[in-house]
């Protein structure tokens, strides 16, 4: 009589998902490495933009000056001792997810990478700036700027911090380094537009020639001694 070939036990079957697992964890691992690299790289950008910027911004009116860092320091002091304003921070969130719905790559970054209330303050002053001609208008303006741009940044740094899994905290340190140059980029930008003494082109190829120079000594240090 011929023996009928018993089930194979649990025990003897090999769960594929195991091995996916692992590829898995392995290939986000190394794309966790790739982004830090790049983060790394990209702290050059931070600190040559931050330096290019503040060269710029020094030759605008002093006091205008003091009243987009007191917007900073404003923030910062409300965040620290009074309260986290993230409820507003969201709805600003939402209002880019629903301006750009239209395109749904840009919809889960866009809120991360885009100072909306910036953006919007500087759309409202140039609407403004043609009716009213005073100067309290651009002295709020400026305030607003450096206390939008600082809740922007705050928020974005947090909510990038907190997601989990991130390997050598590449998403963190590539992500907010993005999002920062992103932004000094922007409010460069619109601060052209608005002051004579304020050259965007000039702000770029200085925060360019700096993170070049800076490349170029790690490289030197690195490989021809």
């Amino acid at each position: 009589m011929e023996k009928k070939e018993l089930p194979k036990s649990e025990g003897d079957f090999k769960p594929k998902s195991g091995i996916s697992e692992k590829i898995s964890g392995l290939s986000g691992k190394a794309f966790g490495l790739l982004k830090f690299i790049l983060g790394v790289c990209l702290l050059s950008f931070v600190y040559s933009s931050s330096i290019a910027f503040w060269n710029e911004f020094g030759l605008i009116d002093k006091k205008l000056q003091n009243n987009f860092w007191l917007g900073v320091v404003s923030f910062l002091a409300i965040y620290l001792f009074l309260w986290e304003p993230g409820i507003i921070y969201s709805k600003g969130h939402k209002l880019l997810e629903v301006i750009f719905n239209f395109f749904k790559p840009l919809v889960k970054v866009a809120p991360y990478l885009l100072p909306i209330y910036t953006i919007v303050l500087f759309i409202l002053y140039a609407i403004l700036a043609a009716i009213i001609k005073d100067a309290w208008l651009i002295k709020y303006s400026i305030f607003l700027a450096g206390f939008t741009l600082a809740l922007h940044l705050v928020f974005s740094a947090k909510a990038i911090r907190s997601k989990k899994g991130d390997f050598l905290k590449g998403n963190y340190i590539f992500g907010f380094s993005f999002i920062y140059v992103l932004n000094i980029s922007l409010l460069s930008f619109c601060l052209n537009l608005i002051f004579k003494e304020f050259s965007f082109v000039h702000f770029s190829n200085s925060a360019y020639s700096l993170a070049k120079d800076i490349f170029f000594a790690v490289f030197k240090q690195l490989f021809l001694r």
